[in-house]
């Protein structure tokens, strides 16, 4: 279903869920200030959710279905968004399990493998203004990943950190001198994957159909890794299943291990900037692992 535009910005989650389903609405339970849970006439229960602005929503809406054209993870089935509310299928809860991580891995795997046209290219509909998160994201293509990542995702954070008073300049010189020694950090190049982008543990379901499903993607064109060092970043149950099954699928070039602090900058960079100096010294951490 393509976007429909709202009756009215601070329209309620039910009137949004009718609208946008098509469909009558029998109940409602608010989980959160942006996230509802509303009932239809069939029987079904989808999530409403209300985004920071417009390209956010897009944005989102854009990645769920281009994660899901991949065929491979499990995703949430988008029924339509507006300006401002996006309505998907909900996933029922569940518990995480080690069969669940085992598949999931696979899955992320052949997610990955289904590619993207270039690094930092955004999903088809999607805008190269987006965000991860309540943070802006941009989503402009390159040629090569370490010079991309360095221009699109590190440094516009550094610099607004730096400006924000949140990072020191002489721990920003400890990051800037990670970037320099690019591309030799990164790695042996690989093509562009197709990533979630913001796959932290809270975007990660374990769903009572006892499969893994994901959740409020910042998707684009990427380096498989990074999506792998998010799972690092906040822990996973069965991390190390999730691990161990995706080297067995589409085994990683020696030393991603090493390369975890890099491809965790950019997110610790954005907490940095959204959340304060809690993030200021784990961000250089990582830099300073990233060159020993």
């Amino acid at each position: 279903m393509t976007a429909r535009p709202a009756a009215a910005d601070d329209e309620g989650p039910e009137p949004a869920a009718a609208r946008l389903t098509g469909r009558s609405v029998t109940g409602e339970r608010r989980l959160s200030a942006t996230l509802t849970e509303v009932t239809l006439d069939d029987g079904r229960v989808v999530m409403v959710k209300r985004g920071p602005e417009p390209r956010a929503v897009r944005a989102e809406a854009a990645g769920l279905r281009w994660l899901a054209e991949a065929g491979a993870v499990r995703i949430p089935a988008v029924h339509g968004h507006d300006r401002l509310r996006l309505v998907t299928d909900l996933v029922p809860p569940g518990r995480p399990s080690a069969g669940a991580a085992t598949r999931f891995s696979r899955d992320l795997a052949a997610l990955h493998a289904a590619g993207a046209p270039a690094f930092g290219s955004p999903p088809p509909g999607g805008p190269e203004e987006a965000y991860i998160g309540l943070a802006p994201l941009r989503n402009a293509p390159g040629d090569d990943w370490p010079s991309w990542y360095a221009e699109h995702r590190v440094l516009p954070y550094l610099r607004r950190a730096v400006d924000d008073g949140t990072l020191r300049p002489a721990e920003a010189a400890v990051i800037e001198r990670a970037l320099e020694r690019l591309p030799g950090p990164a790695g042996p190049a690989e093509p562009p994957a197709r990533l979630h982008g913001d796959l932290w543990n809270g975007n990660v379901l374990w769903s009572a159909d006892g499969e893994v499903w994901l959740i409020d993607p910042a998707a684009h064109g990427g380096h498989r890794e990074t999506d792998l060092a998010m799972l690092h970043l906040f822990g996973c149950p069965h991390l190390d299943r999730v691990l161990d099954g995706y080297q067995d699928a589409a085994p990683l070039a020696d030393g991603w291990r090493d390369r975890i602090g890099l491809h965790q900058l950019f997110p610790l960079l954005v907490h940095t900037v959204l959340f304060g100096r809690g993030y200021a010294d784990r961000a250089v951490a990582a830099a300073r692992s990233a060159t020993s």
